[in-house]
């Protein structure tokens, strides 16, 4: 789903109910934009309005604990691969090559995820190299109890990253409600066209109308922008896994 496009159109549909609005009071009958059937229209479009903006906002509360659930997750993993290397580097030498894997690893999911062409791959985690780590751990063979500790430690600490990867590559998929927006932009198309309906057909409206209507779109942009926060203009930053990828190997 692309977000511009979704946005444009959602704009197209919100401010040309507003012309269509005012195309409607310039041709009906002037019965039909009585004092009466304006307050009639109002309470019914105060209704809507009201639903309105109860949907919006739940649309941006879920958007908003999606976008941030992940940038948490981002930032424990990022925090649970030091923890990893730390480890494996406390467990004597004979980790290098685990360590080596894990940078590999980790350098690929950064290179996935925040691709310099904007696009994000859906690789399975055991793709970047995620088993095979584990396997490596696993197969390490300690030769005193603080070793022992170290693995256990270092294979608690792998599967918590493991689950953190499945968690992020599953959330990709993630999105808003589409019959829930399609009813938000229904709802506000109408409300659009009662604001046109009433009023004089001149320049500061229409302009008012086109503002009204852009900061509605600009409002859903952004929902769709924080369910999508890899990609696009509203992005998780990349700098924990940056830092967490320095610190690898030292």
């Amino acid at each position: 789903m692309n977000s511009v496009t979704v946005s444009l159109t959602i704009f197209a549909c919100v401010f040309g109910g507003a012309l269509l609005g005012l195309l409607l009071h310039a041709i009906l009958p002037e019965h039909h934009l009585s004092k009466e059937t304006q307050d009639i229209v109002k309470l019914g479009m105060g209704l809507v309005g009201t639903m309105s903006a109860l949907v919006l906002g739940l649309l941006v509360a879920s958007a908003k604990s999606s976008y941030d659930a992940q940038s948490t997750e981002l930032t424990q993993m990022s925090a649970n691969i030091a923890l990893l290397d730390r480890a494996l580097a406390l467990y004597g030498p004979e980790t290098k090559e685990t360590r080596t894997i894990l940078r590999s690893a980790v350098t690929r999911v950064l290179g996935e995820m925040w691709a310099k062409d904007g696009s994000v791959t859906r690789s399975a985690p055991r793709a970047a190299g995620g088993e095979i780590l584990y396997e490596k751990i696993h197969g390490l063979s300690p030769r005193n109890d603080t070793q022992q500790s170290l693995k256990s430690h270092a294979l608690s600490i792998a599967v918590d990253i493991g689950k953190a990867r499945w968690l992020m590559y599953e959330q990709l998929t993630t999105s808003v409600s589409m019959p829930l927006l399609i009813v938000l932009v229904l709802w506000l198309s109408a409300i659009f066209v009662s604001f046109g309906l009433f009023a004089p057909f001149n320049g500061t409206v229409v302009s008012s109308l086109f503002v009204a209507a852009l900061a509605v779109s600009c409002a859903i942009f952004l929902i769709l922008e924080m369910y999508t926060p890899y990609t696009g203009l509203v992005q998780i930053s990349s700098q924990p896994l940056r830092a967490a990828i320095a610190q690898l190997g030292q």
